[in-house]
Formats: C-alpha cells, structure tokens, sequence
C-alpha cells in the first residue's frame, strides 16, 4: 500500500452560499465515510483557509522565525485534504475523482515516498 495526499487549494472553490456550503459538506463527508469504510483513509480536514493560518516559520541563522498568519505575498491556501492508503495510483486517482465530483472542485494528487525510494528530481531524473 501506497499513501497519497489529495488536497485542493482554497482558491480553487468558487464562492458558495451557507446552504451550498452545507450541501458540499455533506456530499464531501459521504465520500469520507466511503474510504473510512473500505479502509483506505488515514486522515482528513476540510476545515483550512487563510483564516487558520496560524504562523509560518523559517530559518534566520540557524534559529526559527515565527511570523504570525501566512505570508502576505502567498496567493494560495490549503482548503482541504484527505490522506489514504491504497494499493496504486489508480485507487488514489479513484478517490480524488470521487472527492471532485461531490464537491465540484479540483483536487490535486501526491505521491507520498516510501522509506529508501528514491525522489525525482524537476526533470524527472533520479
């Protein structure tokens, strides 16, 4: 079994009503019953906006820097995400497509590496 993270950028959801929002919800949380149920989900959190940014962090010299919220120069957000556990790239594919149709945004797929796999470099070199 392989994890992947499928997520969606709060910017990618186009402005809802409260009664739309509730409806994407309950679509939403239906497919996350789904994969609790086959067994595949990990984790899930739908809940992100820039709203919950709590700080961001780098490092100055060796020590961190906190730095309350996001960065203002940063255009997206993390909206949403599932972690799951599945066997291939077409069970993750699966359910981020079943995550897109019930909500009616994009999803993005990633790939999480295994221990000892090596990562591809920008070029899809080794």
């Amino acid at each position: 079994m392989t994890e992947y993270l499928i997520t969606f950028n709060d910017e990618w959801v186009p402005p809802h009503t409260a009664e739309q929002i509730r409806e994407k919800s309950t679509a939403g949380r239906a497919v996350i019953e789904e994969m609790r149920a086959d067994g595949v989900l990990i984790f899930s959190n739908g809940g992100l906006d820039r709203s919950t940014a709590l700080c961001s962090v780098e490092s100055v010299d060796g020590e961190p820097v906190f730095t309350d919220g996001p960065y203002v120069e940063t255009k997206e957000h993390l909206g949403g995400f599932a972690v799951v556990d599945v066997p291939d790239d077409a069970a993750a594919r699966y359910w981020a497509g079943r995550l897109a149709t019930a909500l009616d945004w994009p999803q993005e797929v990633h790939r999480f590496h295994g221990p000892g796999e090596a990562r591809r470099n920008g070029s899809g070199d080794e």
